[in-house]
C-alpha cells in the first residue's frame, strides 16, 4: 500500500489557474446597469425603456454572479483574516445589484453605489496579488 501513497502533498490555491478571478468583471457588468438605466431616462419610447429595464435586471445579475465567484472561490480564510469588511462589502455589493438595488430601481445613484463598492473589493482584490 506504501507504493501507491503520494510521496508529496499539494495543495491548490483555486480550482482555476489564478489569473482567471478579476473584479473588472463585475465593474463592465456594473457600468452597462447604469448605462441602461441612463438610456431608460433619455427616452421616451415605451418598447425601448422596456428593452432596457430588461437588459438593466439581467446585467445586475451578472454582476452578482461574477461578485459571488470572488467571495466564494478566490477569498480565502486569510484574506477575511487580513480584511475583516471584506464579508460586509461583498453582501452590500451583491443587495446593491438586487432587487433592494439596480434590479428594483433606474436610479442612477444606485448604480453608482454599486460601482464604488465593486472598486473598493477590487482595491482589496489587487493588494491579495501583490
Amino acid at each position: 500500500m506504501k507504493l501507491f501513497q503520494p510521496k508529496t502533498v499539494v495543495l491548490a490555491h483555486c480550482d482555476l489557474p489564478c489569473g482567471v478571478y478579476d473584479p473588472a468583471q463585475a465593474k463592465i457588468e456594473a457600468l452597462s446597469v447604469k448605462a441602461c438605466m441612463e438610456k431608460y431616462a433619455a427616452s421616451s419610447d415605451a418598447d425601448f425603456k422596456s428593452r432596457s429595464v430588461a437588459i438593466k435586471d439581467e446585467r445586475s445579475h451578472q454582476v452578482k454572479e461574477h461578485l459571488w465567484v470572488l467571495w466564494t472561490d478566490y477569498f480565502k480564510p486569510n484574506h477575511f483574516e487580513a480584511y475583516p469588511q471584506l464579508h460586509t462589502l461583498f453582501n452590500d455589493a451583491t443587495k446593491l445589484a438586487g432587487a433592494a438595488g439596480t434590479k428594483g430601481t433606474n436610479d442612477v445613484a444606485v448604480a453608482d453605489k454599486l460601482i464604488a463598492k465593486i472598486d473598493e473589493i477590487a482595491e482589496i482584490f489587487w493588494a491579495t496579488k501583490k
